[in-house]
């Protein structure tokens, strides 16, 4: 028993000596925190247009814009610079909700939303990214991928960079490369996947 209260407690004293941190902020008051180059990075948005880019700084900056009511929407950073978690949350439903990510250019992402629209332009890294409905557009020029694995229950498939065209039912298309460093896997149940 003594083991498990010291393996909690040393735990806690990690936690707390790699800087974990919180910063909040809405569409009025934009955040940044820092974040290493090569760090992991876990978004849970809202419905809306996201826009998620590479950037030379080791820091992660959200910003936003709504219709109205943009204190309503809640950008919650937490994490230390090798591990961040980004919630973008609202109790009302947003019109015209768009946000935009900054990261460093090698970044791991895990992406979830419900519904809209995802945009990475400029990220190397391991990319998890998964829609209910709307569209996934990744720009993959130069990203070393090891597998690309995109897939669509009821929508299109459309990875140019491969060669790919696909529409319909249950559409999928899975690459393997033996001297890439990165895995790329897109999802999204209703819509359309674009692979540049």
């Amino acid at each position: 028993m003594r083991c498990v209260w010291a393996g909690a407690a040393a735990a806690v004293l990690m936690a707390s000596a790699a800087g974990w941190a919180e910063t909040v902020g809405d569409c009025d008051h934009p955040i940044e925190a820092p974040l290493r180059s090569r760090a992991a990075l876990v978004i849970e948005s809202r419905p809306g247009e996201v826009e998620i880019t590479g950037t030379d700084a080791e820091v992660i900056r959200v910003s936003c814009t709504v219709d109205h009511s943009a204190q309503d929407v809640e950008l919650r950073f937490s994490g230390t610079p090798g591990y961040g978690r980004l919630n973008v949350t609202s109790p009302v439903r947003n019109e015209n909700l768009h946000i935009k990510i900054e990261v460093p250019r090698k970044t791991n992402l895990r992406f979830h939303m419900g519904a809209g629209q995802v945009t990475v332009d400029g990220v190397a890294g391991d990319k998890d990214i998964d829609l209910y409905a709307g569209q996934i557009t990744v720009s993959t020029g130069g990203g070393n991928y090891k597998s690309v694995d995109a897939s669509v229950d009821i929508g299109d498939v459309n990875a140019s960079a491969y060669g790919v065209d696909k529409g319909g039912f249950f559409r999928s298309f899975t690459k393997k490369f033996e001297d890439g460093e990165y895995r790329l896997r897109v999802h999204v149940m209703t819509g359309q996947i674009e692979l540049e």
